[in-house]
This record gives C-alpha cells, sequence and structure tokens, in this order.
C-alpha cells in the first residue's frame, strides 16, 4: 500500500512518475480519460482552513471517478479528543483513502499507521510535498528539467514548504539557496535527515553543503548571495496558520527578507518567481512583483489539480 507522507520519504522514481502523469492529466483534461477512483469514497479530513488544497482534491477526486467526502475536524469526534489512531481505525473501514490537512506530522503517519487505507499529507507543520511536486512540475512546464538549476527560497526558511522544498533538492538533484534570519532557519536536524553531508560556515552567517543525487544547498542570511543567478525565487506567507500568536515578532524579524524588484535584479533576467497562495502583498512579496509574476503563480495554482490526479492515480495504481 502506498501513501504520500513527506518527500523526504518518497522514493526518488516515484517523484518522476508523478510528475511525468501531470503532463498528461493536465492536457487531457475535459476529455475521455480513465476512471481509476470509480467507486471509492474518499476523505478529506481537514483541520486548517484551505481554499487551493481542498478546491483541488475535491475536483480531482471527482475527475478521476470518485466522491469526496469534506470532514472538519472542528466537527467530528476529534474535535472533542478522539484519538487520531481511533478515528482512522474508523475511517479505514468505511472509505478507500483520506486526505490529511492538519498541524502535526506524527498524526498523518498515525493514521496511515492505523487505516490501513491510502493516506496523503496535504499539509503539516512539517512538510507540505503536494505543494513542491506541484512547484516543481510548474517549474519543468516552464523551465525543463529541474536538476542543474538553482532555486532561491526567501522567508521562513524553517516553514514546512521550505523543509519539504530541501527534501525534494536531496532527492531531484537541484540546487537550493534559502535566505532566511538565523532564528527562521532550517533545523539542523532536518538538514541531516536531507543527507547534508558538510554543514560549515558560509561567509559567516549560514550553512550548506552537498546533497546527494548532486544537489547543493545553502542557507544564508545574505539574501543577494541566494538569489544571484537564480532560475526560480520563492517565497511564503511569513505568519503560517498555528503562528498568529508570533505575528509582531515575525513581521519585524522578516521584514527585509521581502521578494521585490530591487532583489530580483540579483536573479536570472527570465527567473521565474513562485508564491504558494495566499499571498499578502507588501509583506513576503511586493505588489508589482506579485502581478508582474501573475501569470506564473497562478499557473502554480491551477497545476496543484493536475498532480494532485497524478498523485492520487500513483498511490492507488
Amino acid at each position: 500500500m502506498k501513501h504520500l507522507l513527506s518527500l523526504e520519504t518518497m522514493p526518488r522514481a516515484a517523484m518522476e512518475t508523478v510528475l511525468k502523469a501531470s503532463a498528461g492529466f493536465k492536457t487531457g483534461r475535459g476529455g475521455r480519460h480513465a476512471q481509476p477512483l470509480a467507486g471509492q469514497t474518499w476523505a478529506l479530513l481537514f483541520a486548517k482552513s484551505s481554499t487551493r488544497t481542498r478546491v483541488s482534491f475535491e475536483v480531482a477526486i471527482r475527475e478521476l471517478g470518485g466522491q469526496p467526502m469534506f470532514l472538519n475536524a472542528a466537527d467530528i469526534q476529534l474535535g472533542r479528543g478522539e484519538p487520531i489512531k481511533d478515528t482512522a481505525r474508523v475511517l479505514g473501514r468505511m472509505v478507500h483513502g483520506t486526505v490529511i490537512r492538519t498541524y502535526a506530522q506524527s498524526d498523518v503517519e498515525e493514521f496511515a499507521r492505523y487505516s490501513a487505507i491510502p493516506t496523503v499529507n496535504a499539509l503539516t507543520d512539517q512538510e507540505h510535498p503536494c505543494q513542491i511536486l506541484t512547484d516543481i512540475f510548474s517549474f519543468e512546464e516552464k523551465r525543463g528539467p529541474i536538476p542543474a538549476s538553482i532555486v532561491a527560497f526567501v522567508g521562513d526558511g524553517a516553514s514546512n514548504v521550505a523543509q519539504s522544498w530541501i527534501f525534494a533538492a536531496a532527492k531531484l538533484g537541484f540546487e537550493l539557496r534559502i535566505a532566511a534570519p538565523n532564528a527562521f532557519q532550517p533545523p539542523r536536524d532536518v538538514l541531516r535527515r536531507a543527507g547534508v553531508r558538510e554543514m560549515g560556515t558560509a561567509t559567516g552567517r549560514g550553512c550548506g553543503g552537498e546533497l546527494e543525487n548532486g544537489g547543493r544547498l545553502l542557507v544564508t542570511e545574505h539574501l543577494e548571495q541566494a538569489v544571484a543567478g537564480a532560475d526560480l525565487v520563492y517565497t511564503d506567507v511569513w505568519v503560517s496558520m498555528g503562528k498568529e500568536a508570533e505575528t509582531a515578532t515575525r513581521l519585524q524579524a522578516l521584514e527585509p527578507f521581502q521578494v521585490n524588484n530591487a532583489l530580483l535584479k540579483f536573479a536570472k533576467p527570465d527567473a521565474l518567481v513562485m508564491h504558494c497562495l495566499p499571498a499578502y502583498r507588501g509583506k513576503e512579496i511586493s505588489e508589482n512583483t506579485f502581478e508582474s509574476h501573475a501569470s506564473t503563480i497562478f499557473d502554480q495554482a491551477e497545476n496543484r489539480l493536475h498532480v494532485q490526479k497524478a498523485i492520487l492515480n500513483w498511490i492507488i495504481s
């Protein structure tokens, strides 16, 4: 049985299979296609609010022939303290698969273990695997294979999105640079788990080293160093769900790490800019930069649907 719980544990071959299949699902949408989820009901168990993740998964499941069942965690017994393993054992007897968007990575892993049905991590505080697979597909759609490319992530380098980018770089062999204040850099244990073989200093205020499969990682406070010659400049919100109590501290620390036109002058002239949305213009990205790259950003949003179809198809194959 297959799950998608983390890019850390997803085999490289599986990632490549999903990325290759996504193009077919995109070009073939609206035509006659297989219905691999026909007769199946999939639960969407969401403890965090969502627009793109919920809509894209509901549409994906329907277009693959299945029936989605949306379950807000606050409206079922989980919201009253039922252990995740008990919810898992109940749903495992009634539905054919589950897509979970929640806080703790351990909850998704425990659900998969006890439910005995395919389980997809649609976001936790530690990882956002479906988003990063979509981002890579979106990049390759416009620029070709991502190995030998440079991706610069600017902002909260300890976020779930940044951590998934680290594991993706380790699997697919591209160069990832993370520009973040020292307090918002990736945990050292994440770097070790990604296979960073050296974690020395980078110009005195960062770390980095070689990754497996030819990838490289740089973590630094130097914005220009991270973005120099980048093929893709990526950012995300500074205050993620569950971090609202830290808003003032986060905004103050991350204010210098905005993606704007001045920063993009250090990237390649044709560098792509991506944001996984929702975007807070004037904070992590300037209004004019966002609008200048809106076509790419909303292609990226649309591609959630096509990539998640490929994920579901891979999981049940």
